[in-house]
């Protein structure tokens, strides 16, 4: 009984050891092998249902991330109860399944309503589809509700709701599509501020940044996408692949960004191969560009975008306004599936060139915490997560560079530390099975053995139990 005992101690070391790595395990890093899916969701996302009535909807918490699901021509409507101050976006991302028929008008819109059932945002904005490429991927549409100083509809306080619609072409797949909602809240400025968005800013485009490309690579969501910070970043995409980079920009900064796609041997040319798009920290797209290929070297580049400034809300263009606070904003390269066919599946070189221009300002002054915290601020934390490349964390809240340095810093220091403490219940286990035999050998001894007798140590011989668990290298999305 006391081998026994022992051994299932050994058992339950190894089993409470592998329980910790993978619990430490360095944000955005995998340990099972495979493929990776076509987006990660936010870790500890909660499940919700959409309702079929606003009276029923599920009500939604500011600063969460949620997970659901829509089917064909689907409309569902979710929860949020709204004080009459702060700017509430509500976005929403749908993930087809792998393999999904697609066609150019597929995709979701997001509105927001009041409790009489007006729409606080509507039009083309709010609206996500897969266009020209028809290659079911992650698409993210978004809604407001915003206060302050102007006429909009939806100011006053009350029980309103968010209605997610999913637009269905012919000949596409009616299979349900997976959804992530994300709610931040954003409060009132403590000073009232100017409503008239800035007219003069530097909109050249800069020289290209050039310099020795370093190596990141890509995350499949919003919730593991790879921190860059200003330069040349290599990696490799494959057909049908989406993937996710994010790059803090504080207040008065610019960003740029270029995605190139590198030759590759094939026949053939395609009108819409390689989409980049830019959004900002509530995932409200902000611009995009896109390339056809032919097998030689294409890029795709974002428009200048203005300075990030508050007061870029009040402006009716779309890139503008999407520029109106700091924070971590997002990089999606997505390559079109139709590659496979006339080039092979890949994965295809991927160079990304980003520049964040300008020095940082000062920051609106918020009365009140946004939900959640820290998401339109540029802390010390993001700055080094963009310098060594940490990834987003996924967690409820979204991503902030504070936690990912935290998980970064604990899964170098947890990987040794649960070697160590591995070495030490070992020991420990060991030395348990020389008392265990010594006393085994101390009770035969009395039963009839002579004085003595079985009593010299037992060495510690490791058998299958013993054999430390293999895992292979993690993988950085």
């Amino acid at each position: 009984m006391g081998r026994r005992t022992a051994r299932w101690r050994g058992r339950t070391v190894l089993a409470g050891a592998a329980a910790l790595f993978s619990a430490v395990a360095p944000a955005g890093q995998a340990t099972a092998a495979g493929t990776p899916p076509p987006y990660r969701f936010a870790a500890g996302a909660e499940q919700v249902e959409g309702a079929t009535a606003p009276t029923d909807a599920v009500r939604l918490t500011p600063g969460t991330t949620y997970r659901s699901s829509v089917g064909d021509k689907g409309k569902l409507y979710y929860g949020l109860r709204l004080d009459a101050v702060s700017t509430a976006y509500v976005s929403v991302t749908a993930v087809p399944k792998a393999g999904t028929k697609a066609v150019y008008s597929d995709g979701i819109k997001v509105s927001l309503q009041d409790p009489n059932g007006n729409k606080c945002f509507s039009g083309d904005a709010g609206a996500a589809r897969f266009g020209p490429t028809e290659s079911p991927r992650p698409i993210t549409a978004w809604a407001s509700r915003r206060t302050g100083p102007g006429t909009y509809t939806c100011k006053s306080a009350g029980a309103y709701s968010v209605l997610v619609e999913r637009i269905s072409g012919a000949g596409s797949s009616p299979d349900d599509w997976e959804l992530e909602l994300r709610y931040v809240s954003e409060p009132a400025l403590k000073k009232a501020a100017s409503t008239a968005a800035p007219e003069a800013w530097d909109s050249a485009s800069p020289q290209a940044v050039d310099g020795v490309a370093r190596t990141r690579r890509g995350g499949t969501s919003f919730n593991e996408a790879r921190s860059l910070e200003q330069g040349v970043w290599k990696d490799g995409i494959q057909a049908g692949q989406t993937l996710f980079y994010r790059v803090p920009v504080d207040w008065g900064q610019q960003i740029y960004a270029t995605a190139e796609l590198g030759s590759a041997s094939g026949d053939g040319f395609l009108g819409n191969a390689l989409g980049l798009s830019l959004y900002n920290p509530v995932r409200a797209l902000v611009d995009d560009a896109g390339t056809g290929y032919d097998g030689r070297a294409k890029s795709a580049t974002l428009e200048p975008l203005p300075p990030v400034a508050y007061e870029n809300r009040y402006d009716v263009d779309d890139q503008v306004s999407g520029m109106r606070f700091a924070g971590w904003y997002y990089l999606a390269v997505h390559l079109g599936a139709e590659m496979a066919d006339k080039f092979g599946d890949g994965p295809f070189d991927l160079t990304l060139r980003v520049r964040v221009s300008g020095t940082a300002g000062a920051p609106a002054v918020y009365d009140g915490t946004a939900a959640p915290p820290d998401v339109f601020d540029v802390t010390a934390g993001d700055k080094a997560a963009a310098s060594n490349g940490a990834a987003a964390t996924g967690g409820d809240g979204g991503p902030d560079g504070n936690t990912a340095m935290k998980a970064v810093a604990v899964g170098g220091i947890g990987a040794g530390t649960v070697l160590v403490l591995g070495l030490v219940m070992w020991t420990v286990v060991a030395r348990r099975r020389v008392a265990v035999a010594g006393a085994g050998a101390a009770g035969a001894g009395s039963l009839g053995g002579g004085p003595g007798e079985g009593s010299a140590p037992v060495p510690f011989v490791g058998g299958p139990d013993a054999r430390s668990r293999e895992y292979g290298p993690p993988r950085a999305w």
